[in-house]
């Protein structure tokens, strides 16, 4: 998860200028913190510098600290979030690292209280599907509660993240070359992979995803549909057992490069969430007939299926062009089975 690690709050320094907000937020907040000692947190460090913290905590059956009380079997409780952010989209890791959680846990419902002042962090929990909800504490110290239902959809795809509603969408498979894969999907990376590959920089940290190439028929993926992305093999290896599938993406939706007036702007919409460089884009652009596809990055898989697997096993053709191509219904569910990550789809016709 980039280097968003783990670490006991005994192991962070309390008296780090980055908790000064938080200690004028919060009566009590040094006692707290101090209490909390044996517990775990993820942090992120930017050359050595606190940036981001982030406690979570499950909590069973009802929250009666907030108005009105919050019922449900499992709960997942955002007890702390901050980031320091710097243009890197750096929340939407955290976002990602919440959702893992809570899928991982199975939690019925994820809830955080944020002051009103908070406008950029109120603004990132909206967008995926956190809704004002309560309110807790009083007076100045009085929080607006913001909280997210699993296990539904709505059929918004940031909204519903990680939730993925494969009912009525198609599914395919997507391959991308090894020094784009891991780094755009950094949750996905292999572990015979060197991991400072993995940056501090929009394409990884994002939620959402751009990837740019020329093959034929991806212009037909429509809002909703889900992508397998499988990692090309290495130069000089047998795909055989090298090349995998390792993600599950989702449509937000496909531009061609005539539906952009100019380079300028097919930069602009692509710079932010992709790997492309300004001079990778510039080729593609050049070399004209190229797609963009935008998606939301949802799941890593657990499991890793390798060619071999999904041709011998699953009854992918091994003859057919594996750039890009629609799956059954039937090969889809089985991958995401093997793939260990079949809790976070729903199927609603």
């Amino acid at each position: 998860m980039n280097n968003i690690t783990h670490k006991t709050f005994a192991e962070i320094d309390l008296q780090d200028s980055f908790f000064q907000s938080l200690r004028e937020d919060y009566r009590g907040f040094d006692e707290w913190f101090d209490k909390k000692s044996n517990q775990d947190a993820f942090v992120q460090y930017v050359d050595g510098k606190l940036v981001g913290f982030l406690y979570l905590k499950v909590e069973k059956s009802c929250v009666e600290d907030v108005v009105p009380p919050i019922y449900a079997d499992k709960i997942l409780k955002v007890g702390t979030f901050k980031i320091n952010a710097h243009g890197t989209k750096m929340g939407e890791q955290f976002i990602k690292v919440i959702m893992d959680y809570a899928s991982n846990e199975n939690v019925d419902v994820c809830y955080v209280t944020i002051y009103e002042k908070h406008k950029s962090l109120i603004d990132l929990v909206q967008q995926f599907g956190f809704e004002l909800y309560g309110t807790k504490g009083e007076g100045e110290y009085t929080e607006n509660v913001y909280l997210k239902r699993m296990h539904i959809v709505t059929g918004d795809i940031k909204k519903d993240f990680p939730q993925v509603d494969y009912g009525a969408v198609k599914k395919y498979l997507l391959s991308i070359y090894p020094k784009y894969h891991s780094v755009m999907f950094p949750d996905s990376i292999l572990t015979t992979e060197n991991k400072n590959i993995i940056t501090d920089v929009s394409y990884t940290n994002s939620i959402q995803k751009v990837y740019v190439c020329s093959m034929g028929q991806v212009e037909s993926l429509k809002y909703g549909d889900i992508l397998i992305i499988y990692r090309t093999a290495e130069y000089g290896r047998s795909a055989e057992y090298s090349a995998v599938a390792t993600s599950v993406c989702v449509v937000e939706e496909v531009r061609n490069q005539d539906e952009f007036d100019s380079f300028e702007e097919f930069y602009n919409y692509v710079s932010k969430y992709s790997v492309f460089n300004e001079s990778d884009l510039h080729y593609w652009f050049r070399r004209g007939g190229c797609k963009a596809i935008k998606m939301t990055y949802n799941a890593a898989m657990k499991k890793r299926i390798v060619r071999h697997d999904l041709i011998e096993e699953i009854g992918l053709d091994r003859n057919q062009y594996w750039g890009f191509f629609e799956l059954t219904d039937e090969q889809f569910e089985q991958i995401v089975h093997r793939g260990d990550v079949n809790k976070i789809f729903i199927k609603e016709n």
